[in-house]
């Protein structure tokens, strides 16, 4: 029997028990579908904690106060504490600081208003965080020096107060104060949201918050290189304007962006792990079943083997047969789970995640989608488990007397 044979007669036998089939390949369908899911999902997760952290500065550090309870005295970081990290004598490998200050803010145009996140900020923050404009100027020097009254608004913001009308030139209200808005920023999307209205440094001090303390102080090393001598020389300058004493812990914290996004992907990587593992019980689940009923199979057809053995067929024709007839089983599981997968997949990636500050959410979706990798991974999956749990049956099938066969009622 050549192997065009044994598929056909695979198929045969597949259709023949159509309901028996279905409820073996059920165990199939559901992990193939699982699998799919969760790999397609994590690779989704995973591509948009990239972008996310991308955006933030894959390589950048982040100075904010300290939430230590051990501390006593805690004094906040100011601007003038930002122009002591730029003291290239003091700290060489600091390439670019970049202080900002936020706050959730009520902005209003016409009869539209919307929660936002303002931030203050100077113009060197482009250098380590990915604002790219869609219309009209960021935010420059000069804003800051004279403290304009001018916004830069994210495109969820812009579309909440202005829908599909340009905001360039028009004014708002931020908080009750007028803005003039200079400038949108293109759609970023990730966890961060879009709803935020960037505005100078200085004016937001003076118009909405008052005092000279910043919120935190981005920081981008000279080169990814130097990052680690650039954590030690913000901690040695701030200790020193501090005033913190040696022996006494720092009032102020270093976001390292590199061990934040390890740490996040390895907390993604056990969490799919798990995920992947339920799945994967499914699986075992439906290989079980595959070998149950090929095993079946074979005691029902011990006469029809030994008809075959008895004009010809060989051991390996017989082996090859019910092997084929397994991974038949198994594969079209996998096909359905998959198709099952796909879909399934589609249907989360739909589903709107909020993001961004409380009072300034924003929809994120997850860009998660089947990949040519994942299909051939799923089908490949499915057909090893048929192999696998069809070995031991066809191997029984392979070794029956065909005497004994022929005799067989």
């Amino acid at each position: 029997m050549n192997i065009w044979e044994s598929i056909r007669t695979a198929w045969q036998s597949i259709f023949s028990n159509k309901m028996r089939s279905s409820l073996t390949m059920l165990g199939i369908i559901i992990g193939v579908a699982a699998v799919v899911i969760l790999v397609a999902l994590g690779q989704g997760f995973q591509k948009n904690l990239e972008t996310e952290f991308e955006q933030m500065g894959a390589s950048a550090l982040y100075v904010s106060g300290t939430t230590d309870k051990a501390v006593s005295v805690i004094r906040p970081l100011t601007f003038e504490d930002a122009q002591a990290l730029t003291d290239k004598t003091l700290a060489p490998s600091i390439g670019v600081v970049a202080p900002t200050l936020s706050k959730g803010v009520s902005v209003s145009y016409g009869n539209n208003t919307a929660n936002s996140q303002a931030t203050g900020i100077t113009p060197v923050i482009t250098q380590i965080r990915d604002y790219t404009l869609e219309q009209g100027r960021f935010i420059n020097d000069q804003d800051v020096t004279v403290r304009n009254n001018v916004v830069v608004l994210g495109s969820q913001t812009a579309s909440d107060l202005f829908g599909s009308e340009s905001p360039i030139g028009k004014s708002i209200r931020v908080e009750g104060s007028k803005f003039q808005v200079v400038g949108t920023i293109e759609k970023m999307g990730g966890f961060a949201g879009d709803s935020y209205v960037l505005m100078p440094l200085t004016t937001m001090q003076s118009k909405l918050v008052g005092g000279h303390s910043v919120g935190s102080i981005a920081v981008k090393a000279a080169t990814p290189d130097q990052v680690d001598a650039a954590i030690a020389e913000i901690t040695s300058i701030l200790r020193a304007r501090h005033y913190i004493r040696p022996g006494t812990p720092d009032d102020f914290s270093i976001r390292d962006m590199r061990e934040l996004l390890s740490s996040l992907q390895q907390m993604l990587g056990v969490f799919s792990l798990i995920l992947s593992s339920i799945a994967a019980i499914s699986l075992l689940v439906g290989s079980i079943g595959i070998m149950n009923i090929m095993l079946v199979s074979v005691s029902e057809r011990v006469r029809e083997i030994g008809i075959r053995k008895a004009i010809g067929a060989k051991r390996r024709d017989i082996l090859i047969q019910f092997l084929i007839e397994a991974a038949a089983l198994s594969f079209t599981g996998g096909l359905i789970g998959l198709l099952i997968g796909a879909g399934g997949t589609s249907m989360v990636a739909h589903i709107p995640i909020m993001t961004g500050p409380p009072g300034a959410q924003t929809p994120t979706f997850i860009p998660a989608q089947v990949s040519a990798a994942i299909a051939v991974l799923a089908l490949g999956v499915s057909i090893a488990v048929g192999l696998i749990s069809g070995t031991y049956p066809a191997f029984r099938a392979a070794r029956l007397d065909p005497i004994e066969s022929l005799r067989h009622e």
